[in-house]
């Protein structure tokens, strides 16, 4: 009997196979600007999180260089230990300062901020309120906090009402991204606070895709809805995005960051980040409120939905514009195609989205051009716009 058992050992055991055409292919790839060589092909980037072309902008490349030359690369040791470094803390002062907060904590990512924060706010005896299209750090920080967890179906403010009324508890969470990161629709923070005031909970939002793009300064929803600051309201956010560097922040009153200081346990248990990716975090942010990126952003945004207005186009006004085609492979198809016209556009689909979803994910930048955004509608019009009847 104990020959025929499958060899535990062996890793080929482990893992069943992926049906294609759900299998994902990491494909190499090299940055350089809007362009992108992916498997040695060139072609024209709109599928980056770098909102604002940060992440190529000389004046942030000097400060990671300069800190490169005076710290060397890695930070050594997690923030507890000998990592901290100064410009940890001046970058946490200045970001709670610009966004309206009392206190700001930097973390490692994205992942790492929301998976620790739920697991430091959240136990058994709380109850979390999730909009069901959160982002999977968050619904991996919901699961693991051991928390009773609630979802209400997307955007609907009157389904979580219902929730709060029914699941009473003295430990309430309300948790929703801001702009969502496949469909490019926002949450209306405002009324989330709301609720939260009215059924006596705290809100945690994540506008990793807000700040930095969202509003005229760029501070994101929460700015925008003049709730930032709020004594209920948790906020992350992240240097993946808009800043063009990597790591993340959590910020809120002076009691909760420094009780994060003390029990998130994907912080305290984590290499700091370096010096020199805080260097360029920092250096973002300034050029982040000098406005002009920003501006140009939204000016894209504007230009590109004008343009398009024949593509069956997600209804968004955010720097995400997703072209939903239903099928993996539809989807795929027409990543194959646009790939072939010179553009990157991969297809996304389930599980990332719901079944029956799969999209192209147009994202934009401060660092396209006119001209290319103009290029992109016309293969994207030639492909898939909308005939007259």
């Amino acid at each position: 009997m104990l020959s025929s058992m499958p060899n535990m050992s062996d890793s080929r055991n482990w893992f069943s196979p992926v049906p294609p055409p759900r299998q994902r292919h990491f494909a190499a790839s090299e940055r350089h600007g809007t362009s992108i060589a992916v498997d040695g092909q060139r072609l024209l980037n709109f599928a980056a999180n770098d909102y604002l072309g940060l992440s190529h902008h000389p004046q942030v490349i000097a400060a990671a260089r300069q800190s490169l030359d005076q710290h060397g690369v890695g930070s050594g040791a997690s923030r507890l230990v000998s990592g901290d470094d100064p410009g940890l803390h001046r970058l946490e002062q200045q970001l709670a300062a610009w966004k309206g907060y009392q206190a700001c904590l930097i973390v490692g990512s994205g992942m790492l901020a929301n998976v620790g924060l739920l697991q430091a706010l959240a136990d058994r005896q709380t109850h979390l309120f999730s909009d069901k299209l959160n982002h999977a750090s968050l619904v991996d920080g919901a699961r693991l906090s051991g928390a009773h967890h609630h979802r209400f179906a997307h955007l609907d403010g009157n389904g979580l009402e219902k929730l709060l009324l029914r699941f009473s508890a003295e430990h309430r969470i309300i948790v929703s991204d801001g702009i969502f990161s496949m469909d490019g629709d926002c949450a209306d923070v405002g009324r989330l606070l709301a609720l939260a005031e009215a059924h006596d909970c705290l809100l945690l939002i994540d506008d990793a895709h807000g700040i930095g793009t969202v509003g005229q300064d760029g501070r994101g929803l929460t700015s925008v809805a003049e709730i930032a600051g709020h004594s209920r309201l948790i906020e992350v956010g992240t240097f993946g995005k808009a800043f063009g560097s990597y790591g993340a922040f959590i910020l809120g009153s002076h009691e909760l960051i420094e009780g994060l200081r003390q029990r998130q346990r994907s912080m305290i248990y984590s290499t700091a980040l370096p010096p020199a990716v805080i260097a360029a975090a920092e250096a973002a942010l300034g050029l982040i409120q000098a406005g002009e990126l920003v501006n140009r952003l939204h000016q894209n945004i504007c230009l590109f939905r004008q343009l398009a207005k024949a593509l069956p186009l997600l209804d968004s006004e955010t720097a995400i514009q997703p072209l939903l085609l239903g099928s993996d492979e539809a989807a795929l198809s027409a990543a194959d195609s646009m790939r072939k016209a010179g553009f990157f556009v991969p297809a996304i689909r389930p599980p990332t989205v719901p079944n029956g979803t799969a999209r192209l994910r147009i994202t934009l930048s401060a660092a396209h051009s006119r001209e290319q955004i103009g290029q992109l509608v016309d293969v994207l019009t030639q492909l898939f716009g909308r005939t007259s009847a």
